[in-house]
C-alpha cells in the first residue's frame, strides 16, 4: 500500500442519490467508499421512524444501494464504510448481512457500536458530568424534554481496526463526519494515533467529501461558471501517506473540482481555525490549496494538534407542537392583505393558553406591472408553535375560515395540515475517556477501541492582515467579488466569505469585519458574532451563535439551517474596489 488510498463519497444526506453508489463503484478505480447519512437531525427523524417501527433506526436507504452493486464490490475487493446504521447499527449489519446471503455474494461485515448514551444519561450526571449545553452553558437539567436519543461523536480508530479485522462492509452510528475517510485511510497507511499531521490531513479531506456533491460543485456560489452540474459526480480523496491529499472525481461525471469548490466546502459548517475530530484537532488555517490539474485540487500542509479531551454528544427529543399555513398575495396592497391576515389570526390566537410563538415572514416582493400572475406574487408564512390543540387543527382551521372573508384574491400554498410535534437539541461534551467504542467484528468478537491521548485545545491566536491601502469604490453587490457558503451547526450559523482573486484578500479582510458583517445582516445585529482569518484560503469565517434556536428542527426562521444566508449577504450592495472590478 505505497499508494494513495482512493476513498470515495457515495452519500452525503439521508436520502441523497440512490445511484450515487453504484456510479462510484463502476465509473473508475476506488479503493474504499464511504457513505455520510446522519445530518445533526438525522438521529431525531430515525428516532420518530423507530417510535413507529422497531426496525426503523437506520438509514434503509443504504441496503438499497447496496443491493445491486453487492457483486462488483466482492469482486474489485472495495471496501465500504458507511454511519447508515444511525440508532441500529448492529441491525443493519444483520440486515446487511441478510441481504448479501440472499444475493449470493460473500461479504464481510462489522459494525461500531459505543456512541449510543441514551441508556447511560442518567448515570453519567449522577457521576457528575455536567452535560451542560454547549453553548448557552444551561444545566443539563433545565433541558425540560425527555430525550428519545443520546450519541457521542466517535472517532475513526473503530473503523481501522474493523477493517483491519476483515471487515469489507463497515456499519457505524454517529462518528463525526470526516471519521468514515481518517478510519479508511488510517487502516490504509496504519498511522497511530499519535500521527496528528497525517490525521488532520485526512479529517481535512474527509470534511471536503463528506457533503457528496458539494465539493463537484453542488450549492456553489460560482454556479454559473461550471458547464454542467445537471448530474454532477460525487468526489473523491486520494489520501497519500503524509495526509495530504487530491480531490477529484470520476473522469466524464458533471460538476467541476476546483480551488473554489473545495474551498466552499473546507468553509462549511466550520467555526474556529482549529478544527476539533475525537482523533486529532486539524488547523484549517495551515491547509493549502492549489490546482493540480483538471477536476485535481491539491490540499497539504495540514498540521495537526492533539485531541480535545471531550467529544460532542448531541441529544434529541420532542418539543411543542408546531404548524404553519402559507397564504399568497398578488397584486396590488400586499402590505394592507398581509396586515388583515394577521390582525384576523392574533385576533383569534393571541392570549391563547395554548400558543407559545406567532411569527408572520413575508417572501418575495411582487413586480410593478407584472407580466405574469406569478410574477406579480409574493408569500405570507404564518408559523404557531404551542400545545397540539391549539397549534394543531384549530390553527388549520383558522387559516381555512380566512378563505371567503379575508383579503381579495386569496389563496394557499395546498390545505393546512395538523402540524406535528418539532425537534429540541441539545449539545454537550463528554469525556472521551468515559466511551465505550466496540468493533463487533464479522466473526462477533468484540474489540474495545482505546481512547487517545489528549490534550486541551490552545487558545486561537489574533492573525497578521495584509494591508490594505483603499482606492476609488463603486457600490455593488458584495458577490460581484466574494464566494460565500452557509450552513448549520446546531443553534449557529456560519457564513464563510472568501475570494479567488488574491488581490482581493487585503480588502476583503480590512473591510468584512464583525461590524460590517451585522450591518449587512440586521438579522444578526442583537446577537453574538465570532469572526476568524484564514489567510491560506483568502477567506474569513463567521460564526452567528443562536441565530437557529436551538438546531435546525427548532429554528423558526423560514432558512432554519441558514443555507442561503451566505446568498442574502452576497446580493447586499457595498463599496467595491474599482482596480477589481476587471
Amino acid at each position: 500500500m505505497n499508494r494513495p488510498v482512493r476513498i470515495a463519497n457515495c452519500s452525503g444526506f439521508y436520502g441523497d442519490r440512490l445511484s450515487a453508489l453504484a456510479e462510484m463503484v463502476r465509473g473508475g478505480p476506488v479503493d474504499v467508499v464511504t457513505g455520510d447519512y446522519l445530518a445533526e437531525v438525522t438521529m431525531l427523524v430515525l428516532a420518530k421512524n423507530r417510535l413507529k417501527k422497531p426496525a426503523g433506526g437506520y438509514a434503509t436507504t443504504f441496503l438499497r444501494q447496496l443491493r445491486p452493486v453487492a457483486a462488483e464490490i466482492a469482486e474489485r475487493g472495495i471496501k465500504v464504510v458507511v454511519n447508515a446504521g444511525g440508532l441500529d447499527p448492529a441491525g443493519l449489519a444483520r440486515d446487511t448481512r441478510a441481504l448479501l446471503a440472499e444475493a449470493g455474494v460473500d461479504l464481510a461485515v462489522a459494525h461500531v457500536e459505543g456512541d449510543d448514551l441514551s441508556a447511560r444519561l442518567a448515570g453519567l450526571a449522577a457521576e457528575g458530568h455536567a452535560l451542560a449545553h454547549l453553548d448557552t452553558g444551561e444545566p443539563f437539567a433545565s433541558r425540560g424534554h425527555e430525550p428519545l436519543t443520546a450519541n457521542a461523536y466517535l472517532g475513526g480508530f473503530g473503523v481501522a481496526a474493523a477493517l483491519a479485522g476483515g471487515a469489507d462492509i463497515v456499519i457505524t452510528g454517529r462518528v463525526a463526519d470526516a471519521s468514515l475517510v481518517t478510519g479508511a485511510a488510517a487502516w490504509w497507511w496504519g498511522w497511530s494515533p499519535d500521527d496528528h499531521d497525517a490525521l488532520a490531513g485526512a479529517v481535512v479531506a474527509g470534511h471536503v467529501i463528506e457533503c457528496g456533491a458539494q465539493a463537484t460543485g453542488g450549492n456553489f456560489s460560482g454556479f454559473t461558471g461550471i458547464a454542467d452540474l445537471r448530474h454532477p459526480g460525487f468526489p473523491i480523496a486520494e489520501v497519500d501517506r503524509d495526509g495530504s491529499s487530491v480531490i477529484t472525481k470520476h473522469e466524464g461525471t458533471g460538476g467541476a473540482v476546483t480551488v473554489d469548490t473545495v474551498t466552499a466546502q473546507l468553509l462549511y459548517e466550520v467555526g474556529a481555525p482549529g478544527y476539533l475530530n475525537p482523533d486529532v484537532i486539524a488547523r484549517l488555517d495551515t491547509v493549502r490549496v492549489e490546482q493540480e490539474g483538471p477536476d485535481r485540487v491539491r490540499m497539504s500542509g495540514v498540521r495537526g494538534q492533539a485531541p480535545p479531551p471531550t467529544t460532542k454528544v448531541a441529544v434529541t427529543g420532542l418539543g411543542g407542537w408546531r404548524n404553519s399555513c402559507t397564504f399568497v398575495l398578488t397584486g396590488l396592497d400586499v402590505d394592507a392583505k398581509a396586515a388583515l391576515v394577521e390582525r384576523a389570526v392574533r385576533a383569534r390566537l393571541d392570549g391563547e393558553p395554548g400558543i407559545a410563538d406567532l411569527r408572520f415572514t413575508r417572501i418575495g416582493v411582487p413586480a410593478a406591472d407584472p407580466a405574469d400572475q406569478m410574477a406579480g406574487s409574493s408569500l405570507l408564512h404564518v408559523a404557531v408553535d404551542g400545545d397540539q390543540n391549539s397549534a394543531g387543527r384549530a390553527f388549520s382551521a383558522l387559516c381555512v375560515e380566512l378563505a371567503l372573508s379575508s383579503y381579495p384574491g386569496i389563496y394557499g400554498m395546498g390545505v393546512p395540515s395538523a402540524g406535528s410535534a418539532y425537534g429540541v437539541y441539545w449539545p454537550t461534551l463528554i469525556p472521551q475517556d468515559v466511551l465505550r467504542h466496540t468493533v463487533v467484528h464479522p466473526d462477533g468478537r468484540e474489540e474495545i477501541v482505546p481512547p487517545p491521548a489528549t490534550a486541551e485545545p490552545a487558545a486561537e491566536t489574533d492573525v497578521a492582515l495584509p494591508p490594505y491601502k483603499a482606492g476609488p469604490t463603486v457600490e455593488g453587490p458584495l458577490g460581484r467579488l466574494v464566494h460565500a457558503r452557509s450552513g448549520d451547526k446546531g443553534g449557529n450559523a456560519n457564513v464563510g466569505l472568501w475570494v479567488a482573486d488574491p488581490e482581493a484578500w487585503p480588502w476583503l479582510a480590512a473591510t468584512m469585519t464583525t461590524e460590517r458583517f451585522q450591518e449587512l445582516l440586521p438579522e444578526t445585529r442583537g446577537l453574538v458574532v465570532d469572526r476568524y482569518v484564514l489567510p491560506n484560503l483568502r477567506a474569513v469565517n463567521f460564526v452567528v451563535r443562536g441565530l437557529l434556536d436551538g438546531g435546525a428542527t427548532e429554528a423558526r426562521r423560514f432558512d432554519t439551517q441558514a443555507k442561503a444566508l451566505g446568498e442574502w449577504l452576497r446580493a447586499r450592495h457595498v463599496s467595491l474596489p474599482e482596480r477589481l472590478l476587471r
